[in-house]
């Protein structure tokens, strides 16, 4: 169960993470563009990829997945596959580890984190800040023959939507600045990529707690800090290449809403706000609810130190910068039998689809590649 975190746990944000979390966020702010009308015209939605029984993304998701189970075995095999077939410039990692749960006793439960990158053909390890774009895969352990399509079957198969949506633009600019020479003598800004990270093992077995819970990413996360970068990177470690750790849980019922839960990534929140504003004002997103995006207009004071536990939390206590797309308050069907795909509202998943490849279309930069209107 994911809990609200209250100022009793303000061990994870120190003064120092805030203000390397600020540094970082300053860097990304100069690079960022606005994506012209015309290019928020040409994103697609994903249409039929997102049907519940038989879309390319989505359908083979909907299957309870818990971890070391066959369906989870199955789901993998969806994910590795896709990358393979249809993105194969992307890079595929697996970042393995086990534990016992509350409920396995003395057996070890298998858990793989699935790691999709891709970065500029001239950089080197440890050379390029990556746009990181997160959501869990597996289902929680109880009640049986759980689905969890809000959690998280949607924002994995929105994630393969965005990466599919912006790889034909990444191609392009690269091929553009190798063509004008401009591997050999680039600025900064430009040696930037995207990764995209399935987590496993968000989902208590039991009962949440710091023990039985995120058991995916507080692997990752404490490799990726242990393990240092070649020498003369511009990064030390993996965890210090991640610009922005946007994680995606809870999406696809209609009506929900979006806090901004932290101050230092507030101005991304905004930007993914105003995104959303403009594909709403232009007629391009189907749900005719409310702003997802509400607190746009957040003032200073008005943050607490509250936050939702999820998969962000051993990022975050390491000083990655957090941008939490989780409603609040949850779903009606969370953690229920009914978080199935006929529980979906599938206008507004494929509103997310849209608002999703709209932010990182813009913070990879790719306005000079910008689709010649027709």
């Amino acid at each position: 169960m994911r809990s609200q975190c209250s100022g009793s746990k303000g061990h994870y944000v120190r003064s120092l993470i805030v203000a390397l979390q600020f540094l970082l966020l300053l860097t990304a702010t100069s690079a960022y563009k606005p994506l012209s009308d015309h290019f928020l015209r040409v994103i697609p939605s994903g249409g039929d990829d997102f049907d519940i029984h038989n879309g390319a993304l989505l359908a083979p998701i909907l299957v309870p997945r818990v971890p070391g189970t066959p369906g989870q075995l199955k789901v993998q095999e969806h994910f590795v596959n896709f990358f393979k077939k249809e993105l194969p410039k992307w890079t595929i990692e697996w970042q393995n580890s086990s534990s016992k749960t509350p409920v396995t006793g003395d057996a070890n439960v298998p858990f793989a984190n699935l790691i999709f990158k891709r970065v500029p053909p001239w950089t080197r390890p440890g050379q390029a800040s990556l746009l990181t774009l997160v959501a869990h895969y597996d289902s929680k352990y109880s009640p049986d023959g759980f689905i969890g399509a809000t959690d998280s079957a949607v924002p994995c198969a929105v994630l393969m939507h965005v990466a599919r949506s912006i790889n034909t633009y990444m191609t392009q600019r690269h091929e553009r600045i190798i063509s004008q020479g401009g591997a050999h003598d680039r600025v900064l800004e430009e040696d930037i990529g995207v990764q995209i990270i399935l987590l496993d093992g968000e989902e208590a077995f039991l009962q949440w707690t710091a023990t039985d819970s995120l058991y995916g990413s507080r692997s990752l996360a404490e490799t990726w800090e242990s393990t240092p970068n070649p020498a003369l990177s511009n990064f030390r470690n993996p965890l210090s290449q991640i610009s922005l750790f946007v994680l995606f849980d809870l999406l696809g019922s209609a009506g929900a809403r979006i806090p901004s839960y932290f101050q230092t990534t507030h101005w991304a929140y905004k930007k993914m706000a105003t995104i959303e504003e403009r594909l709403r004002n232009l007629g391009l997103l189907e749900s005719h609810s409310a702003r997802i995006f509400a607190d746009a207009e957040k003032s200073a004071a008005d943050f607490r130190r509250g936050f939702v536990e999820d998969d962000h939390v051993p990022f975050m206590a390491r000083g990655v910068p957090i941008l939490h797309i989780i409603p609040t308050p949850f779903p009606a069907v969370w953690h229920t039998l009914n978080d199935d795909g006929e529980h979906l509202d599938m206008a507004t998943v494929r509103d997310w689809a849209k608002i999703a490849t709209a932010f990182a279309l813009e913070w990879l930069n790719l306005m000079d590649v910008e689709p010649t209107p027709q």
